[in-house]
């Protein structure tokens, strides 16, 4: 990725989705966590972190708390040290799920992906 030009305009598709976070001790925190994880690549900026994922990724609640070595880390933690995203973002009690198309996120946000049929 390094290569290519990031600011090049392309409609296509990229299969990707990501957040920003703070660039601060949680952020690292759950930077390393996110390493390990085989769609995900991590970039660590001097003011930020981005974190990007092929298709569908997780932040795991409980997996953080773990590395962060606290007893719990929820929605509010993650708001905290989170800036922005990008791709559709499902947030649920233990988890915040990446989706890169919405359409893989159907289950979760209701949408309706029945063919539309045109008199």
């Amino acid at each position: 990725m390094a290569d290519e030009d990031r600011n090049k305009f392309d409609r296509t598709s990229s299969n990707m989705a990501g957040v920003t976070l703070m660039n601060n001790q949680v952020g690292h925190v759950v930077a390393d966590v996110m390493r390990g994880h085989d769609n995900v690549k991590v970039e660590e900026l001097p003011s930020m972190i981005r974190i990007d994922g092929s298709g569908t990724f997780d932040f795991n609640y409980e997996e953080i708390a773990e590395a962060l070595g606290v007893a719990d880390f929820g929605n509010d933690d993650f708001e905290e040290i989170m800036s922005t995203h990008y791709g559709r973002m499902v947030v649920e009690d233990d988890r915040v799920i990446m989706f890169a198309n919405p359409e893989d996120a159907a289950e979760y946000i209701d949408f309706d992906l029945k063919p539309v049929e045109q008199s």
